[in-house]
């Protein structure tokens, strides 16, 4: 059975503590935190977004019990001091270490796979569902982002069908902890202001993330985002150009059919016109909402997708640690 380690809690961390916590076919065997033990089991068992059911509770100054796991908790600010023995892989959550070099650091104590929960550099990205097979025993990967992998998947499948000359794409993103509650000093000046009272222009890295993922797209894919003020749940908005013929009927089909096939279990279809609020929670990487769709001529469509950049990004990140596991670490 893979033996799992999360390095980081914030908002993805919680989720995939949870996700693990409620499986019986991964173990999760080590947690770190920079937070104490008593608020760690409090940001665990409530959550003003997913409401998690899931029993939490301490067993000892060391160990925490999430769902049926028994869980060694960790309080290490420095990687090269952790010790996650027993676990064999390690979710490195923390949003500091996004680099393949730095999360090396890992690679310790029985410690083979790494999987980064945000792009990374230099180092290899998978998409589960998209291109995760293309997985070769490589120590070290990047699960991308969330938005990537909402995007990928949708990329692929019109590709396939159709054949992409161009895409553009706009993510209507829920505001995130990168951002402000009110007005203050940001890198970024828009997202200096406060997140839940703005629609705040910003940039989004998708299209090098779509380079490493479907290398034929490279240099066809741009974007950029909204960060809208909910706290979750966000919308792809994709417009492309293609090669074949299009029209509605066969857009709704190729899609609808993608659902039940090698995307199944990661792209969903909305066909009862609900809102974000509604997929909150969702283990989805994208659902497509056909009543928003558009083709214009012949060649040109627009569609909309919802995705829980939270929830659908975390189980998609376990699926893939559970892959790779199942094809081990060579290099």
């Amino acid at each position: 059975m893979l033996q799992v380690a999360i390095n980081g809690t914030g908002r993805i961390g919680l989720c995939v503590s949870r996700i693990l916590g409620a499986r019986t076919d991964v173990e999760l065997v080590a947690l770190n935190s920079t937070c104490d033990t008593p608020t760690l089991i409090h940001l665990l068992r409530f959550d003003s977004l997913h409401r998690p059911s899931l029993p939490i509770e301490m067993l000892d100054t060391d160990y925490i019990r999430i769902g049926s796991q028994q869980v060694r908790v960790l309080h290490e600010r420095d990687p090269a001091r952790l010790n996650f023995n027993p676990a064999t892989l390690v979710l490195e959550c923390t949003g500091k270490f996004n680099d393949l070099e730095l999360s090396k650091v890992h690679l310790k104590n029985g410690v083979k796979q790494v999987i980064i929960s945000a792009p990374a550099k230099n180092t290899p990205t998978f998409v589960y569902g998209v291109n995760h097979t293309n997985y070769t025993g490589q120590s070290v990967i990047s699960n991308a982002s969330c938005t990537t992998n909402a995007l990928a998947p949708l990329l692929h499948v019109l590709d396939s069908q159709f054949g992409l000359e161009h895409a553009l794409m706009t993510t209507i993103h829920s505001y995130t902890n990168d951002q402000n509650l009110l007005d203050s000093k940001h890198k970024d000046l828009r997202r200096a202001r406060a997140a839940a009272l703005n629609i705040i222009p910003t940039t989004t890295g998708v299209s090098k993330a779509v380079a490493l993922i479907l290398p034929h797209l490279k240099d066809k894919i741009s974007g950029l985002a909204l960060r809208v003020p909910t706290p979750d749940v966000s919308l792809v908005d994709l417009s492309f150009d293609t090669r074949l013929d299009l029209d509605l009927e066969t857009l709704h089909a190729c899609l609808q059919e993608a659902t039940q096939g090698d995307l199944k279990g990661i792209l969903g279809i909305d066909s009862d016109k609900r809102v974000s609020s509604d997929f909150i929670g969702s283990p989805l990487s994208a659902i497509y909402i056909p009543d928003q769709s558009l083709v214009l001529g012949k060649h040109h469509g627009k569609i909309l997708a919802w995705y829980d950049n939270e929830m659908g990004y975390s189980h998609r990140l376990v699926d893939l640690a559970l892959y790779i596991h199942s094809k081990g670490s060579v290099c």
